[in-house]
């Protein structure tokens, strides 16, 4: 059997690309070029999410059709080709938006460059002459324009490529200016920053990595193009980057919960398939298929797309504090980036080897990412994949003056997985995954800026500052250590006396509320899927307690976060738990019994079964 462990090959992937684009009939404006979908528009308002809602499928439409080279596709083709011709018309009553600088435009605009160079034969090559002039003429907006100073000046480079490979008029400096500028994101181990700070998620597989990757492919289309070596490098860059990436997704294929722009969802296939397009990659063939395949399978398993066809503003079902301002009905069609791997044949051992095993079916794994800031850990028999975050905040490089701002929850909490996700409420504290101090009236610390300390092995640290309000600051250190599914938390807290220390672990959320208990020094909660969360207090905390949660979580409408708490004597406090995301029915406490410990001062000991004894120094990281 080709595909053993997912069941899924390339029909299945043609037939829900298809069954995608066949939904988004109804909704084409009548000259094709804009798509009106149902749901929140974004900030830029409705005429940009309907071009949105044009370009991002016209990628899915053009990997299609390349990808059977054209055969069976007619249909397809006429549309977007008409769509294209009307869009770029400055007189057709359904034209596009013009190209302004740091505009929404800009993204939908490199989508429609990539689908255009991609489909080329079928659908560039039979526009009439003054419908590729049109064309040229409004992806000319970009050149000389300003883009925002991230992912965005890749838009530029593609678009202004596709430009040049037609013969328009383009600019050589704008080109090799943006591809210059992501070097200096550069981080090294195969990683970027998506533009200055410490901004790690899934941008840099489906933009940062991608994005140079379809340039490369426009730039061998241009004639006299230099592009050698520069594609060496970035062949290089994504190689390191999935060795790394590999163990970002569950052998279940749930990729997981953090960062921005998550309801692009299966996007996040998108560097696996590039990889192989690129022919640079240490997954073989079939380990590339059973990565992605898994991916989009576990969506669909999940309810997506809708009953409509369509692909919602949420992560499985609508859920808005999922995404962003900038997120509008036509976003989650971005998604089209994780069915790139069509373009490649179906004769190409991506389709036809058997699909092989991932690190996770062998063996329970732990993964230092010292570029990043993250250490992530799965578990074999749970399908569980956990991040220990000490190093992504997506806050701006310069210091604050004062106060600094809160940290945004899908980012700043302590870790994220691939079952579970942050609570997102403006109206309840926020609990999981967070140390924190609580003042008088409930009034919390956030975690804003991640100041690493270091990263090796199974432990990974940092400190943050605590405000309470505008007092402040205080100083919250913590170390992570990862074992056997667990994260033990020494933290070393600075606060105010009389003041609360909290601790929350993951919350976990179903359509039904999870069982919460309470026993000591551990609190619980498990939801109908067997999965629980728990935190076991080992030294310092005085109590234990769960947190419910109502429309607060994208995993389900109801959730609960076990959590601790100690009272603060205004001198520096050691605090020690251990923290697990499981499907195992046994009691916390008693997992945790294997975990011994000896607190001396500020070191903190910790004795591992099977592994012998890690040591913490905390308080003696950098201060600034």
């Amino acid at each position: 059997m080709l595909s053993r462990q997912t069941g899924w090959g390339r029909d299945h992937w043609e037939a829900l690309a298809d069954h995608l684009l066949d939904s988004l009939v109804p909704y084409f404006s009548p000259g094709a070029s804009l798509i009106h979908l149902p749901g929140r528009p974004s900030r830029s308002g409705t005429a940009s999410d309907a071009l949105e809602g044009f370009a991002r499928s016209f990628m899915l439409a053009a990997f299609r059709i390349a990808g059977v080279q054209g055969k069976g596709c007619e249909q397809l083709i006429e549309r977007y080709a008409r769509g294209v011709a009307n869009g770029a018309d400055p007189d057709h009553p359904d034209s596009w938006l013009r190209l302004t600088p740091r505009s929404q435009q800009m993204v939908e605009a490199a989508a429609i460059a990539v689908a255009l160079h991609e489909s080329r034969e079928w659908i560039w090559e039979r526009l009439d002459t003054r419908a590729q002039e049109h064309v040229a003429e409004w992806l000319g907006g970009f050149i000389g324009s300003t883009t925002h100073d991230n992912n965005w000046r890749l838009f530029q480079v593609v678009s202004e490529q596709f430009l040049a490979s037609v013969g328009a008029p383009y600019s050589q400096e704008d080109i090799d200016g943006g591809l210059d500028r992501i070097e200096d994101w550069y981080v090294g181990d195969g990683w970027y920053s998506d533009g200055d700070g410490q901004n790690y998620d899934n941008y840099i597989g489906w933009a940062m990595h991608l994005y140079p990757g379809l340039w490369a492919r426009m730039a061998a289309a241009t004639p006299g193009a230099q592009y050698e070596d520069r594609l060496k490098l970035y062949k290089e860059r994504i190689n390191l980057f999935l060795a790394d990436a590999v163990h970002l997704v569950g052998n279940d294929g749930a990729p997981i919960y953090q960062g921005r722009s998550l309801t692009y969802r299966m996007a996040a296939a998108a560097p696996y398939w590039m990889g192989a397009i690129l022919d640079s990659t240490p997954l073989t063939p079939g380990q590339t298929r059973r990565l992605c395949s898994g991916i989009a399978r576990h969506f669909v398993q999940h309810g997506v797309p809708d009953e409509r066809g369509l692909l919602t503003l949420g992560w499985y079902d609508t859920f808005l504090p999922t995404t962003q301002q900038y997120s509008g009905p036509g976003s989650p069609y971005w998604a089209s980036k994780g069915f790139i791997g069509l373009l490649l044949p179906p004769e190409h051992p991506v389709w036809t080897d058997p699909e092989g095993s991932v690190p996770l079916d062998d063996a329970d794994q732990v993964r230092a990412m010292p570029a990043p800031g993250w250490i992530v850990h799965g578990s074999r028999h749970d399908q569980v994949v956990q991040l220990v975050n000490h190093g992504s905040d997506h806050l701006p490089t310069a210091e604050p003056d004062g106060v600094e701002p809160a940290g945004d929850p899908h980012y700043n909490r302590l870790a994220y997985a691939n079952h579970a996700g942050p609570e997102l409420s403006d109206h309840a504290p926020q609990l999981d995954n967070l140390i924190s101090l609580v003042g008088a009236g409930g009034m919390q610390s956030s975690r804003g800026r991640i100041r690493r300390i270091g990263i090796s092995g199974r432990t990974a640290s940092s400190w943050h500052q605590a405000w309470l309000g505008a007092v402040g600051p205080w100083r919250i250190e913590i170390a992570s250590v990862v074992h056997a599914g667990w994260e033990i938390r020494c933290a070393l807290v600075e606060g105010p006396s009389g003041a609360l220390v909290r601790s929350g672990g993951f919350a976990v959320a179903g359509e039904s509320l999870p069982e919460a208990t309470v026993r000591g020094l551990a609190a619980a909660a498990r939801n109908t899927d067997g999965l629980t969360s728990a935190v076991v207090g080992l030294h310092g905390y005085d109590q234990a307690g769960v947190h419910r949660g109502l429309h607060t979580n994208a995993f389900g409408a109801h959730s609960v976060t076990p959590y601790l708490t100690a009272r603060h004597s205004g001198e520096p406090l050691v605090l020690v738990n251990a923290v697990v995301l499981t499907r195992s029915s046994a009691r916390p406490e008693a997992l945790a019994e294997g975990i011994d410990l000896q607190v001396a001062g500020t070191t903190v000991s910790i004795s591992l079964p099977g592994v012998g004894v890690e040591v913490v120094e905390l308080g003696r990281g950098a201060l600034d």
